[in-house]
């Protein structure tokens, strides 16, 4: 087994490498020019930003003087007569050439590589903070409410799909059709403002938004308690949205090995119908859950970011969606790349534990 993980580690790296270019080339031909956007914002606002303080502002981010702001510097210095700088200005542009636009992307790929090897993530433009330290920072929130949905997700979802696979077409079977129904067709945006305006705002049950009560100074059990008050909602969403997908698949799954050879053998033997259910069948619809585990680690760090948004809490979906809407090329880079290690080690935990649910499986 040792030998296939390290295999599996080494097979990963190239992955991850291959992930890395191609993210880098996606986030660097965004619409999006963070530097751009902040002139932008500065000059609606009554201030007139020279062109020498935007380039100071590129050098300062540490990225690469676009084509429209080399042009228009070769034009003031011809307005100028600076005719002998004109030459200089104009070996810079990199011209209308995709090889060329190409170029200057793998330069800043491979002058961001280096700076991952070294586990230097960079500073956000955004936030002025090391991304990693951002990322950690906010990545808590995200974490406790994707584990305790994760956790009530499995204990409601995989019950419900049993019972509705050994009650076939019974009234169990059809109510859980339709929570699964419910569970796949609602946008969290619009069953997560339902829940908010029902438990909170009408019945004022719990806060509306937030983490904590910012007007109260909580500690201990009190502040313990006021976090619950705050994350009922937002986990009942996602936990409420989450379970259908899971429902269905351990229902399908479970109708599957019901209907194999070794069920039928073990009910003529005359093994009673939980020891059927529990011990044989279920252990064999283990095997295609596990392979839902790939994605469930990063799924604990990525932040629910569409229910962080309707409740406004501080998580790490949050910050990165507003990192990506200005292009925060490091953080985005940053936050990406720590969510594909997520995914290659979840890949790799699914993989060994196959072994374990399934003893035909060795891995070699």
């Amino acid at each position: 087994m040792l030998k296939y993980i390290l295999k599996r580690i080494g097979y990963s790296i190239l992955v991850l490498l291959g992930v890395s270019l191609i993210m880098y080339f996606l986030v660097r031909l965004m619409p999006v020019d963070y530097i751009q956007s902040k002139i932008d914002q500065m000059n609606q606002g009554g201030a007139t930003v020279q062109l020498d303080t935007q380039f100071a502002m590129y050098d300062t981010y540490g990225l690469e003087y676009p084509d429209k702001l080399i042009e228009a510097k070769i034009d003031d210095l011809i307005e100028k007569g600076q005719l002998d700088e004109v030459a200089q200005w104009e070996a810079m542009l990199g011209g209308d050439s995709g090889w060329a636009q190409a170029e200057k992307i793998f330069k800043g790929y491979f002058t961001w590589l280096g700076n991952l090897l070294r586990l230097d993530l960079g500073v956000s433009f955004k936030y002025g903070v090391p991304v990693a330290d951002k990322i950690a920072q906010h990545m808590g929130t995200s974490f406790m409410i994707a584990l305790i949905a994760t956790i009530f997700e499995f204990m409601i979802a995989i019950p419900l799909g049993i019972t509705a696979a050994t009650h076939q077409y019974s009234i169990r079977d059809y109510v859980v059709t339709v929570l699964v129904m419910v569970g796949i067709s609602l946008p969290s945006f619009f069953f997560g403002n339902v829940l908010k305006n029902w438990l909170s705002l009408q019945l004022g049950w719990f806060p509306p938004q937030g983490l904590v009560d910012a007007t109260m100074s909580y500690s201990g059990a009190a502040l313990l308690l006021d976090y619950v008050r705050h994350l009922f909602i937002p986990i009942l969403t996602v936990v409420i949205l989450s379970i259908g997908a899971r429902m269905r698949m351990t229902r399908t799954n479970m109708l599957e090995v019901l209907n194999s050879d070794y069920i039928r053998t073990a009910r003529a033997k005359g093994l009673k119908e939980s020891v059927v259910i529990n011990k044989h069948a279920f252990r064999n619809t283990l095997i295609p859950l596990v392979t839902s585990l790939a994605g469930l680690l990063p799924s604990l760090f990525s932040g629910a970011i569409i229910t962080e948004q309707v409740f406004d809490l501080p998580g790490i979906g949050n910050v990165a969606l507003v990192a990506m809407q200005i292009g925060d090329i490091p953080f985005i880079m940053g936050y990406n790349m720590f969510l594909a290690v997520l995914s290659v080690i979840g890949v790799l935990c699914a993989d060994v534990m196959y072994a374990v649910v399934d003893p035909r499986v060795k891995l070699e």
